[in-house]
């Protein structure tokens, strides 16, 4: 029987006045994805500011005081106590009151105008090692720009090596322009996979299917029919995504929209593809959500490159993902909207995202029959 697309019309409209008809439904298409990129964008974030810190002047000079100054002054730390005593810092550090303590010892003035080590102690609460961490790296970059301009001003000498950086890209290392564009990756694999893992289970536990069975519907039209409305949704939530992570996260967009919509609709058409297959092959709403759950949220959280640098994990792990759809458009993402790059640039993702999408669909086809068990 020959494929008609007068068919194909029919039954997305048949969707899509079911989904219209489906407030739940509705709320996960639309409100669900904006939801997500708002809080997983303000609570994803890599940025360490106002380090709550003590500080402990045991000199009491104008250096002394010029040093605590250049760490209120960066912009990272927020002097909340002043101590005089040592025994001081363990009671604060012990209920989370400071993450960090700068020790100032005597003589520090008089060491420094002598040209001689005046060693500095900065003590961290390491029980959250990622914050430790990166306020270490912040005070060795205060202190050392702080004795380079005391010792090398004083002298009026010129160091020998100099060391200009500059980032691009992300001038102003923001986590959010990395996080933005990624959660709309792995959130719109979720969501969209979510949504079509209802649609085939939803006519077999209505019924609904003997009237399907009947009807002279080729399955490739039903599949196609069926995801028309979801990959609509879908740019529309996309869509959505990029406006907010623009106005409300200010992240740069400096690729083409083309190009983006173009992958999109691709990575789209995979992860809706993943859905119907889940749903034609359990014929169950709640183990197809369930099932769709555990092969989306998991991996494209945790495998995609979002939060963990992929080339830093285990040999095992990277070969798996491989296997992440989320990984590749992660990628395109990112690139689009902070490189501005072309397909040039992406043709392996873009050619990753036409495999999903080729795989994806095939999978529903295959899995969906009309046919009633006896």
């Amino acid at each position: 029987m020959p494929l008609s697309l007068r068919r194909l019309l029919a039954i997305a409209r048949k969707e899509a006045l079911q989904l219209r008809r489906d407030p739940r439904s509705l709320a996960m298409a639309f409100l669900v994805p904006a939801a997500m990129i708002v809080v997983f964008g303000y609570v994803i974030s890599f940025d360490v500011r106002d380090i709550r810190v003590a500080v402990l002047d045991q000199d009491h000079t104008a250096q002394s005081r010029a040093l605590v100054s250049a760490f209120e002054a960066a912009g990272r730390f927020e002097v909340v106590a002043r101590l005089a005593r040592p025994e001081e810092v363990d009671p604060l550090m012990n209920r989370g009151a400071v993450r960090m303590a700068l020790v100032i010892p005597s003589g520090f003035e008089r060491d420094l105008l002598a040209r001689r080590p005046a060693p500095v102690q900065a003590i961290f609460d390491g029980a959250d090692a990622n914050t430790a961490s990166i306020a270490m790296n912040y005070a060795q970059a205060i202190v050392g720009a702080f004795s380079s301009n005391a010792v090398l001003g004083r002298a009026a000498l010129v160091p020998p090596v100099g060391v200009e950086s500059r980032v691009w890209y992300n001038e102003a290392l923001e986590s959010a322009n990395m996080i933005v564009p990624g959660l709309v990756a792995v959130i719109m694999m979720i969501i969209a996979a979510m949504l079509t893992a209802l649609t085939v289970a939803r006519e077999w536990e209505r019924g609904t299917m003997e009237q399907l069975a009947a009807t002279p519907v080729h399955r490739v039209e039903v599949i196609g029919g069926k995801l028309l409305p979801y990959l609509a949704i879908g740019l529309v939530d996309v869509t959505a995504a990029v406006v907010i992570g623009v106005v409300l996260f200010r992240v740069p967009f400096r690729g083409s929209p083309f190009l983006l919509a173009g992958m999109a609709t691709l990575f789209l058409l995979g992860s809706l593809g993943l859905g119907i297959f889940i749903s034609a092959a359990l014929k169950s709403q709640l183990l197809a959500t369930q099932l769709a759950m555990l092969v989306t949220f998991i991996p494209s959280l945790l495998l995609s490159g979002l939060i963990f640098d992929i080339p830093s994990m285990p040999l095992p792990l990277r070969v798996v993902s491989l296997a992440v759809p989320a990984r590749y458009f992660v990628v395109v993402l990112r690139s689009i909207f902070l490189k501005g790059v072309g397909v040039d640039v992406l043709w392996r993702q873009g050619f990753a995202m036409i495999l999903y999408a080729v795989v994806g669909l095939g999978l529903a086809v295959r899995a969906f029959r009309k046919e009633i068990a006896p």
